[in-house]
């Protein structure tokens, strides 16, 4: 059966007649959506795309200005494991889904569980959708100051989610050797160390 998108798009005079149809609800919600786009041209075609609807998240890059470190996480990611990354593991900034969250709460929440320290404030700096063909997904970016005192646990994730979650300290200029030498290519990462690389939050 058919259905109706969440939300109104009629604000866009270049797309009319939006159907959507449920494909799965698994684990996040996947649909068909079928479309009438208006070209330059002036012609009006029918479209049909694959929508994917994860929510949207929060990263945040962790840094100390007194050590010159960061805090990056290691964990498991099967669909790289798919697509050419040889052991499936990736090294991250640390994030989450929102979850009903604001992104400021999301990231605070997700630090304390995925490295264990409970970070007093963040600052964000950028939004930006993830995967814009396929995903609804917009993801929040922060940085935050993080000090040995603010240490409340080992990190490692939650285990009622199954999370295994490797927490690494590194030393910021090792951190951006590893990111010119290919081995950090999670986009979210990347996109954080160069924010401090160009900000210079760590000289």
């Amino acid at each position: 059966m058919k259905q109706k998108p969440e939300r109104s798009l009629e604000s866009n005079s270049q797309i009319k007649n939006i159907e959507s149809k449920l494909l799965s609800d698994n684990y996040y919600i996947l649909k068909k959506v079928t479309f009438d786009y208006l070209m330059k041209s002036g012609q009006w075609v029918n479209q049909a795309r694959e929508v994917y609807n994860r929510g949207d998240g929060a990263g945040i890059l962790l840094y100390n200005k007194e050590k010159q470190t960061v805090i990056l996480t290691k964990q498991f990611r099967m669909p790289t494991y798919m697509n050419d990354n040889k052991d499936g593991f990736l090294v991250e900034i640390a994030a989450g889904m929102l979850d009903k969250d604001n992104p400021e709460a999301c990231v605070i929440r997700e630090t304390e569980e995925e490295v264990g320290y409970r970070l007093k404030e963040v600052k964000k700096v950028y939004e930006a959708y993830s995967s814009p063909g396929v995903m609804t997904e917009k993801m929040h970016f922060f940085v935050g100051e993080y000090t040995d005192d603010m240490k409340v646990s080992e990190g490692g994730g939650l285990d009622s989610e199954h999370e295994d979650i490797e927490v690494l300290e590194l030393p910021f200029k090792d951190a951006l050797k590893m990111l010119n030498n290919g081995e950090i290519y999670d986009t979210r990462t990347i996109v954080l160390l160069q924010y401090a690389q160009i900000h210079k939050l760590l000289e």
